[in-house]
Order: C-alpha cells, then structure tokens, then sequence
C-alpha cells in the first residue's frame, strides 16, 4: 500500500529551534520583555505574526504597525543569518535512515512546515531531493493548529488524508494532524505530545518494523 509521510521541519528534520529561540529572544529583550525557552514552546509551529503577537501580549506591550513589521523583518533577517551556516551535520539523528527507508518502500514523501524558509534549510542541509512535495509558509493562509498545510501537502502527492502520516514535535503540529484526520506521530517528550497517536523521543527510537506496520496499515 502507498502511504504519504509528511514531516514538520523544525524540531523534526532540523533542530532549527534554537535558532529561532535566539531571535526572538533578542527581539523580546530589546522591547524589555523577558522571554523563556518555555514561551518558545509556545511558539513551535506558530506563524511568525502570531509569534510576535504572543510575545507582545507577554510583555503587555502595543507597538504601531510599522514597527511591527520592521521587528518582523529584524528577526528573520538574524535568523536566516544563523541557518545560512547550516549543513547536512545539523540533520537530526536517524532522520536520513527513516527517509531513506520510506523512499526504498515506494512511499510518498512531504515537507508541512509553517517556515518561508523551508527551502533554503533543505537545500543547506542537502535533503531536497528526499521530498515529492513541498509545502511551506508560502504556500499557506492558516497557522497549524489548521490543518491546512498537511491537507495541501496530501492533495499535492494524490493521497486522502485517512492514508497520511504526519511527524510533528508540537502540539499545534499533532493537533493539525489529528484534525485532518491523519496518523499523528510525536517527536518529542511525551508529556507535551501526548495528543499524538505514537510519541517517540527521536527518530533513533523508530524502527523499519513500526515503519513498515504504518505502511501496510
């Protein structure tokens, strides 16, 4: 049987979430606002808008739209300085095997990110060929917890969404999945993902058996 795998990026193929967490950061301290990595979980899979909207409304601060838009811009500028020295030793563990698995078993292979610069990563870390299908923040209009960008993704590679597997680490991401109605596997702690179908703490833990039941299931 022909399945369609899709992946989140961050947290998931990439750890790209510090890189994230050192820009906002930066931006939040220079409004005076304090930021944890425990908001930046919050954070996970959220847009950029509504990630600065968030970090407004912790520091109950009101900026024009102007500046807005200008701090918007600061942050994914300092961001895409980070990712831009990125390489194929960034890929997170057991990432490349699983994929590798999946393309040997004639499976349907998907990129659901809510990052605009979900290309420029693969291709730094030298995955974009593993993917039919791409769909990243260019593509959509709806943030994860809408399942928009997996329903895209599933529509692009000509599988129903009963038939997709969907690799997330956030909540946003397993709740998106399991909205549209696809296999929702966590990547992560347990206790935050518990949502999911599966959790598994990384890719080591998976295995071509677990891999070839979702296959055949």
């Amino acid at each position: 049987m022909k399945k369609a795998f899709i992946f989140d990026l961050d947290g998931v193929i990439v750890d790209t979430a510090k890189y994230h967490f050192l820009a906002w950061q930066n931006l939040a301290n220079s409004l005076g606002i304090s930021f944890s990595s425990a908001q930046n979980e919050q954070l996970k899979g959220v847009s950029r808008v509504r990630s600065l909207e968030k970090i407004l409304a912790w520091g109950n601060k009101t900026i024009s739209e102007e500046e807005f838009t200008r701090l918007m811009h600061e942050k994914n500028e300092e961001y895409l300085e980070y990712i831009t020295k990125m390489d194929a030793s960034e890929i997170l563990p057991d990432v490349p095997r699983v994929l590798d698995y999946l393309m040997a078993q004639n499976q349907a292979i998907a990129l659901g990110s809510a990052s605009k610069n979900a290309r420029i990563i693969l291709d730094k870390v030298a995955l974009t060929e593993k993917f039919h299908a791409i769909v990243d923040g260019t593509n959509v209009s709806k943030a994860k917890p809408d399942p928009e960008v997996f329903l895209i993704g599933a529509q692009e590679l000509g599988v129903s969404p009963e038939h997709c597997v969907v690799f997330e680490d956030s909540v946003a991401g397993v709740q998106a999945a399991n909205i549209a109605n696809m296999i929702s596997i966590g990547i992560g702690d347990a206790d935050v993902l518990h949502e999911a179908d599966y959790i598994f703490k990384d890719f080591t833990a998976i295995d071509e058996a677990f891999l070839s039941k979702l296959i055949k299931a």
